[in-house]
């Protein structure tokens, strides 16, 4: 490696670094001022919980959204600072080309992307979960019960569906539950139950006082009894999956839950496979946000550095509103879920290519 490279990547990663030490700072000082009376009325909540619970994951998990969009403040930064320095003519004066003076930052953006990949896949979820418990235990108006859960759909394929009013996690009870088989839009039969337990022995379930309704052509069937011991296609885990949200499950188990919903034959599907594809997409950003960076910023300009900050700080505005574009869109039903969420990285790649054309033929 060429001590250019050298130079070039430990401006890179400083540049980051110092980006994010001012951006996350400021982040917990304006969340700090939101929520410092949430933290002081209730006494059971010490220092130590708000810092480990909350700002730790508060860190990881801004940190890791703030970090292609950093990066690509840091490398207009210190890019247009070479620029006006005039460090970049002279390495081209060596006959260094534009392309392999681009060989640090794809480097450098390589490491950044495996290593928001490996956050975003395996440590975000986690700390997404600690961060929504903690939420949901202090800072929300209405505190949620975990252990107690209400308004349970699950569907079991393209035409079974189960219904609970109620779930306690701890006994593995239900409360009026009701399964439901269709053909079409018209229903076929209907299994209903004033409660039901998970037998953990046997891996079936127990239902009290319990109605059967069979609908045919000319008339309706109805058997009813007070225990029945019965097998669903789904468990204990599939009901209290169903409040889990998506972004605090790691990827092996969102990937797990949504070929066990598609087999289920569960329609839409897209508000996990967006948070599945946002986790990939998001970090390979770092790689056309950095290249994109150089090509805006590697050019001496009248104005200097801050002309090339504001273009900068315009796009990535323009990124951020893609993305949340993109989310919202990519949730529907009717759509392509992974070319949606992949939308902002095609089209900003789209202008890095053009620039860095434009930039190598000079």
């Amino acid at each position: 490696m060429r001590i250019l490279d050298k130079y070039i990547l430990k401006k890179y990663f400083s540049s980051l670094i110092l980006v994010l030490a001012l951006l996350i700072p400021i982040a917990i000082a304006i969340d700090v001022s939101e929520k410092i009376d949430k933290f002081l009325r209730d006494p059971e909540l010490s220092l130590g919980e708000i810092l480990k619970d909350y700002y730790l994951n508060f860190i990881i998990i801004y940190g890791n959204t703030f970090l292609p969009l950093a990066l690509f403040i840091a490398v207009i930064f210190f890019t247009s600072k070479l620029a006006g320095n005039t460090e970049i003519i002279a390495i081209h004066s060596a006959k260094i080309s534009f392309t392999r003076f681009l060989k640090p930052y794809f480097i450098g953006a390589t490491i950044v992307t495996a290593i928001a990949l490996f956050m975003n896949h395996f440590v975000v979820p986690n700390s997404n979960k600690t961060f929504e418990e903690f939420n949901r235990k202090y800072l929300q108006k209405k505190q949620l019960n975990e252990n107690y859960l209400t308004n349970i759909n699950l569907q079991l394929g393209p035409n079974d569906y189960v219904f609970l009013k109620s779930y306690t996690v701890e006994t593995k009870v239900g409360y009026y539950f009701s399964y439901e088989k269709f053909e079409g839009t018209k229903l076929k039969y209907k299994l209903f139950a004033d409660n039901i337990r998970w037998v953990e022995s046997d891996s079936t379930f127990k239902l009290i006082n319990y109605k059967k309704r069979f609908i045919l052509k000319d008339r309706d069937i109805i058997e009813s009894g007070s225990v029945l011991d019965t097998a669903f296609s789904f468990t204990n885990e599939d009901l209290i999956n169903i409040d889990y949200m998506a972004k605090e499950m790691n990827s092996a188990k969102l990937n797990e839950f949504i070929n066990t919903s598609r087999d289920r034959g569960v329609s839409n599907l897209n508000v996990y496979l967006v948070e599945l594809h946002k986790r990939t997409s998001l970090p390979v950003s770092s790689y056309i946000l950095t290249f994109l960076a150089v090509s805006l910023a590697s050019k001496k300009r009248r104005g200097g550095m801050g002309v090339n900050l504001a273009i900068g700080i315009s796009l990535m505005f323009v990124y951020v509103f893609l993305l949340k574009i993109a989310e919202v869109l990519g949730a529907g039903a009717e759509k392509n879920s992974f070319f949606v969420v992949w939308l902002p990285n095609i089209a900003f790649g789209g202008l890095a290519i053009y620039l860095y054309l434009k930039n190598a033929k000079n």
